[in-house]
């Protein structure tokens, strides 16, 4: 059997003990005479709810509440069996899983979800043609996905994952993945049902009449720019267990419109910034949630050629207050960045990753600053910096960032970038296609507790590599860490990659996100989950 990767007792407490009331009553024995319905102010639209296409927290979090995977994690973090009946059967060399589904397990049609659903998914994701930026999560692990999906190989025979019979799945990976039972709970490896994907083509899950559901929730109204509705999948294998019955998403990009949502019972979950949690701070409403996100400058080396200059990547780092951000614009929880790799994230070897390798980060050094963007000057034969663009979301956050770095670059470089705040599903499309000159910032959360879901995208073939970095030294590290079998040897190639993305300027960390909410005492068992989405309703119930 394989070794499970397990939080760290104290950051496991951080993500799961905020998800529940300090009260005794349980998701369990919800009071029969209250409804059982949650309204959750929420800050932007998620552009896809095509698991095989989406690439965004707010995406995961809607395809997380109608689908599920073979497993999902619970308040602890750890994999409890979902459309799977039970834990995998692992071989002897941790490469070959055995997964017998549940007899129960049922889409919301009433048809049965059978190990042929999960084929079709995962090779669907695989298909060129489908253009999947999560691909690279089966890439990584499974078996001659890597070959289908990058044309190698003339079709998806040779993919390590086989319907045994309606109700067996088989999975073959490249090496051992000491997470892997952990990962499947994601939702780029949900099942989808053929017919239905097939029916509605590239409008599959466009709207709430063009998807189906396996998972505790079904999406029953999808107003879009205003507001997503989930009911009760009575169909659900567990449905007698899932308490709430009604879960409304109101998109608010407005902090202080979503607070008096808030305030007027309009809604009962909200995201606050840092005025608002001077106020809130001592009510029982009030709590902090630490996250496994981290948030940076990202430099496009393709769109700026000045930005190739690895000193004049290294100044527009150095030169930004990392700690003057969150204390005087996020004053949220989040922390100033130490490196790439967030707070919380384990290094593979049974220890906190920031521990392990310390800080690598370029600090913050004005002076330093000014002379590197002078010698990469120097070295391009350039007199001053190219006018470049930086793009951001059109949320309250967003605008006050791009503002405070603007501020910073002006003071201490003496330049002053254009600015331009996106609606985020038009940012995502913009950054995705590489058509940008800097992101100020972006995002990326762990899709699982290993510093590798942050160091691989920037591998030079990698598909999030939209900054067009490239250095043979950092791939080589990457790619042999991904099948070193020694997790002491692993741990230092993912410390030494880490240290050459910090060192080379690749991409300029600013901080480790920490969110601050406000939630009614009522609502018992929701949490908020480390990695994925950002809310699991799977055992909430309004007390």
């Amino acid at each position: 059997m394989k070794k499970k990767l397990a939080l760290p007792l104290a950051v496991v407490t951080a993500f799961a003990a905020v998800g529940c009331s300090s009260n005794t009553d349980t998701a369990d024995s919800p009071k029969k005479d209250a409804a059982q319905e949650v309204k959750i102010a929420f800050r932007s639209e998620p552009e896809v709810l095509d698991q095989s296409k989406a690439t965004s927290e707010e995406s995961f979090t809607m395809v997380n509440a109608f689908g599920e995977g073979l497993y999902r994690l619970d308040k602890d973090n750890k994999p409890q069996p979902a459309m799977a009946a039970a834990l995998p059967e692992i071989s002897e060399d941790g490469k070959v899983y055995t997964i017998k589904l549940r007899d129960n397990a049922n889409w919301s049609d009433g048809s049965p979800v059978t190990a042929e659903d999960f084929v079709y998914s995962w090779k669907r994701t695989l298909a060129p043609e489908t253009g999947s930026q999560y691909a690279f999560m089966i890439n990584n692990w499974v078996k001659g996905a890597e070959e289908y999906n990058t044309k190698k190989a003339p079709n998806a025979d040779g993919v390590g994952v086989t319907a045994l019979d309606n109700k067996t799945l088989k999975i073959e990976l490249k090496a051992p993945v000491a997470f892997f039972t952990s990962q499947l709970s994601f939702p780029v490896f949900f099942p989808l049902k053929k017919d239905v994907v097939e029916k509605h083509g590239d409008k599959y899950a466009a709207d709430a009449d063009k998807v189906v559901a396996n998972g505790p929730y079904t999406l029953s109204k999808w107003d879009h720019e205003q507001e997503l509705e989930f009911v009760k999948n009575d169909k659900y294998w567990d449905a007698a267990n899932v308490k709430l019955e009604k879960i409304t998403f109101q998109i608010s990009k407005d902090q202080n419109s979503s607070l008096n949502l808030y305030e007027t019972e309009d809604a009962d979950i909200v995201e606050i910034n840092r005025d608002q949690v001077v106020t809130w701070k001592d009510k029982p409403d009030y709590i902090a949630v630490p996250t496994l996100f981290s948030y940076g400058l990202r430099f496009n080396q393709k769109t700026v050629p000045a930005f190739k200059n690895a000193n004049i990547r290294r100044a527009l780092t150095m030169a930004i207050d990392r700690q003057g951000l969150v204390d005087t614009v996020l004053g949220n929880g989040s922390k100033a960045a130490t490196g790439e790799i967030p707070f919380g994230t384990l290094d593979g070897n049974n220890a906190e990753f920031r521990k392990t390798a310390g800080d690598t980060i370029l600090k913050f050094d004005p002076v330093k600053a000014k002379e590197l963007l002078q010698k990469g000057l120097d070295e391009l034969g350039m007199k001053e910096l190219p006018k470049f663009k930086m793009i951001g979301d059109d949320d309250e956050v967003g605008k006050k960032t791009m503002e405070y770095i603007q501020a910073q670059y002006k003071q201490y470089l003496g330049i002053e970038p254009d600015v331009q705040n996106l609606p985020k599903k038009l940012r995502v499309q913009q950054q995705n296609d590489g058509q940008f000159e800097m992101l100020a910032p972006s995002r990326w959360g762990a899709d699982y507790n290993d510093p590798m879901t942050f160091l691989d995208l920037w591998e030079s073939d990698g598909m999030f590599n939209y900054i067009s970095y490239n250095s043979p030294e950092y791939d080589k590290l990457v790619k042999g860490a991904k099948v070193e079998a020694d997790p002491q040897k692993r741990t230092q190639m993912l410390v030494d990659a880490e240290k050459i993305l910090m060192n080379d300027a690749a991409i300029g960390p600013l901080y480790f996100l920490g969110r601050s909410y406000l939630k009614r005492p009522s609502i018992d068992g929701l949490v908020f989950p480390a990695t994925g989405a950002q809310y699991e309703f799977r055992w909430a119930s309004i007390k």
